[in-house]
């Protein structure tokens, strides 16, 4: 488990002086740790992954075998967007591997948010492995752990309790085969950004909205079933479509749609007709740890509200969640 503490003598990396400093003493670490091994990366194309991919590929080139899971709790069109922008654009070593049955059936009748982060943690690296055994030479796992992630995870020394484990850092067995390499793990999402750019990567990919490792499993609230999450899946489209159409996508640092395992009555078609709420958040935040809460102009909530109702089925509600961080999460699991 990643437990180490941040160096109280690190300066925060604000600058393209300071992130090209951080990038050339973090290749240096990472050619002396892995010589001329391989090492797989999980490669979802968020920010996090985006930024260790090109930091790798700088420091140890073809070596570095991304792997993209589709677990099938991606948004909509992702994992085609992540093979184009990689595999076409970047030509990164890039690996598909279409896992939605596998991971899907695991988590089928699991409520419980710990138990779907563990499961899906742990069978994210059964796929590595898989991948694994059929390469030569490959020792490492790199993550993009970043350092909220920790401390979110670990449970500190005066006895709090954890708010949540993260799959990339609570989630992982204690037999796991592969030696880690994880360059930004004593860094903010802020820095994350100042180092990406720093990298020469694209700005649209710098700046692309955080997505949680368990992808919509901790957004398809409750024990997940297809019918629902195909529901979420749609519903987040159009709340990210109509955020690009008003300017809010450039604003807001995370936006996204909750469906929770519940039901009420409305009316479709004049007749009574069940259906799930669809929670809407949007929250600002410069590292993670804290988070303020975007105000949505109604005609931009009305508009988002009418097309997810008429649009997608089964969800007949729409909510605004208006929780800072803390209380709340980012996340609701």
């Amino acid at each position: 488990m990643a437990n180490e503490k941040r160096p109280d003598t690190m300066e925060r990396i604000t600058t393209k002086a300071l992130a090209d400093a951080f990038i050339e003493a973090e290749v240096a670490k990472v050619r002396a740790q892995v010589g001329d091994k391989k090492v797989l990366l999980a490669l979802s194309g968020g920010v996090d992954s985006s930024v260790v991919a090109a930091l790798l590929i700088k420091a140890i080139g073809k070596q570095l075998i991304c792997v993209h899971v589709n677990h099938g709790l991606m948004r909509k069109n992702e994992s085609e967007n992540v093979i184009e922008v990689f595999k076409n654009g970047l030509d990164a070593n890039l690996i598909y591997v279409d896992a939605t049955d596998r991971f899907l059936n695991l988590l089928a009748g699991v409520s419980d948010p710990e138990k779907k982060r563990k499961i899906i943690g742990k069978e994210f690296i059964e796929v590595f492995a898989d991948e694994a055994r059929k390469l030569e030479g490959v020792e490492f796992l790199a993550q993009g752990t970043i350092y909220p992630d920790i401390l979110e995870s670990i449970k500190q020394a005066e006895g709090k309790k954890a708010v949540k484990s993260h799959h990339n850092v609570g989630g992982l067995p204690e037999d796991l085969k592969f030696s880690l390499v994880e360059p930004l793990k004593f860094l903010y999402k802020d820095e994350v950004r100042v180092v990406g750019e720093a990298l020469g990567l694209p700005h649209a990919m710098v700046y692309r909205q955080p997505f949680p490792g368990p992808g919509l499993g901790v957004r398809c609230l409750g024990a997940i079933t297809r019918d629902r999450l195909a529901a979420l899946r749609e519903a987040d489209a159009i709340l990210r479509e109509e955020f690009d159409k008003c300017g809010l996508a450039e604003k807001v640092w995370q936006y996204f749609v909750v469906i929770p395992d519940i039901k009420s009555v409305g009316v479709k078609d004049d007749s009574r007709y069940e259906g799930w709420p669809a929670i809407l958040r949007a929250v600002n935040t410069k590292d993670a740890m804290t988070a303020t809460i975007e105000p949505i102009p109604y005609d931009v909530l009305a508009k988002i509200t009418a097309r997810i109702t008429t649009e997608v089925d089964g969800i007949n509600r729409v909510l605004y969640d208006i929780t800072p961080k803390p209380t709340g999460t980012i996340e609701w699991e």
